[in-house]
């Protein structure tokens, strides 16, 4: 199983964990705001190199 399966099914079941311990829209704004929030958190130079990455693993 490669990193990113690992990634995946790892936020797959916290996503669930919390949709058990929380009301539905509680979850849905930490499952959403985590990501944006580390996101934001990069400085402009790693935000680009992290698309550039993502673009290149995509074939465009």
């Amino acid at each position: 199983m490669s990193n990113n399966a690992k990634i995946a099914a790892g936020g797959v079941a916290a996503g669930l964990i919390l949709l058990i311990w929380l009301p539905w829209w509680a979850a849905l704004l930490i499952v959403l705001g985590v990501p944006t929030a580390a996101y934001l958190a990069l400085d402009p130079a790693q935000r680009r190199r992290l698309r550039r990455v993502s673009r290149k693993e995509l074939g465009q």
